[in-house]
Order: structure tokens, then sequence, then C-alpha cells
């Protein structure tokens, strides 16, 4: 039987992958923005650059992806929330639950140039949708203004791989409610509405505000979508 010294210096080793990870991507890069932030390259302090943030331009921009993740995060959480619902129904090792798992699981990373490419080129101004749709059936989804290079195209796109994304991260949750809690509730005269106010949600509250704040937290990260899209 090990004796608790050696113990303690087993559980000291296995926290020094997770010791060196929080160093290298946490700590460093911690230092290096504050560094860079309040100093100059000589060393002196300086607070230009705190002060270069209250630039309208800046702040415009940052109201501007401020909305747009908020906006995408809702639209996607309740979109994927529903979805995840209605396969509920479905069963668990089935084709479509698998399917819909392995492309929920592609499409939510699917982010980037190579995103906003796809949809450039499948309805953007001069794309084969765009004109098929204006020469045949002479809808110009464009009547109005580029939209797809602006704040309402962004929101499209964002929502495209956010639904995915809380799809997968909110059907476990779901899953885990359990049928004899609904049984209960129907043998103690509970109604639906019961169910779901007093047990259901109460129980998947936690899960979905964290998948929403995963969801706000990933469109707002995702710079290269919105710059290759919008230039």
């Amino acid at each position: 039987m090990p004796s608790p010294k050696s113990r303690g210096t087993g559980a000291v080793l296995g926290l020094l992958p997770f010791s060196a990870y929080v160093i290298l991507f946490l700590a460093v890069p911690t230092v290096l923005a504050v560094s860079t932030g309040f100093f100059t390259e000589d060393g002196a302090l300086t607070f230009d650059n705190i002060v270069g943030l209250f630039d309208p331009t800046i702040l415009t921009t940052f109201g501007n992806s401020f909305l747009v993740s908020a906006v995408t995060a809702v639209i996607g959480a309740v979109i994927g929330a529903l979805v995840c619902y209605a396969l509920l129904g479905t069963n668990a090792e089935g084709t479509l639950r698998t399917v819909i798992d392995s492309v929920s699981s592609v499409l939510a990373q699917f982010g980037g140039v190579m995103l906003a490419f796809a949809f450039i080129a499948t309805i953007g101004t001069q794309a084969l949708i765009t004109k098929f749709l204006d020469t045949n059936l002479g809808i110009n989804i464009y009547e109005n203004g580029p939209w797809l290079y602006q704040i309402p195209g962004l929101l499209v796109v964002y929502t495209y791989f956010q639904v995915p994304l809380m799809i997968i991260t909110f059907m476990p949750a779901l899953s885990g409610l359990k049928s004899t809690w609904a049984e209960a509730n129907a043998t103690l005269g509970g109604t639906r509405l019961t169910y779901w106010t007093r047990i259901a949600i109460p129980v998947l509250a936690p899960s979905f505000i964290g998948s929403l704040l995963l969801l706000f937290a990933n469109a707002f990260s995702s710079y290269a979508t919105a710059a290759a899209l919008v230039s």
C-alpha cells in the first residue's frame, strides 16, 4: 500500500501537465498583454493604449461585435434547444441522431475564412443562387443593398455555426432528464406545464445559460469570419 508521501508526490506530478497548460496559455498571455498595454517599448509606463480604446471608431466596432455576438447567441441557443427537444423522440443510438451529432460537430467548427467564402460563393452579390433567383424568378435579394457584407449578413453567417454548437453542448443535458420525473409529476396530479416549469426548466437552466455564454464567447472570438466577409 503506497504511503501518504508517495501519494502526495504522485498527485503533484499529475498536476504538472495542467500547471504547464495554465502557465503557457493563461499566465504568459496575460503578462504579455499587460506589458504591451501599459508599457512602451522602452519600458516606460503609458496609458495611451487604454485611452485609445475610447476612440469612437473602436467603441462602434466593439458595440457591433457585442450586438452580433449577443443576437446570434440567443438565436442559436433557442433554435438549437428546439432541435434538441425534437431529437428526444429519436433513438439515441439510431442513424438520425448519429448523423445529426456528426454534422453538428463538423459545422460547429466550420468558421473563419472558409465559412465566409462559402457564403460569398453561395449567396454573394455575384453568386450562383443570387443570379438564378434574379434571372429566373425576378427576386433580387440585394435590392436594398449588399446586406451579406454588413451586420445582417454577419447575423446569418454566425447563426450557421452557433446552432450546431448549441446542439452538441445542450443535447447531453436534455437527454439527462429522467422519464421517472415526468411519471412522478403525473402521478401527483401535475400537468405538462407543471413538469416543465417546476422540474425540467429549473434542472436545465444552468446548462442552458452555460451554453448561451459559450455561444456568446464563440461568436465574440470569431474575428476571422467577420474580417473576411466584411472586407
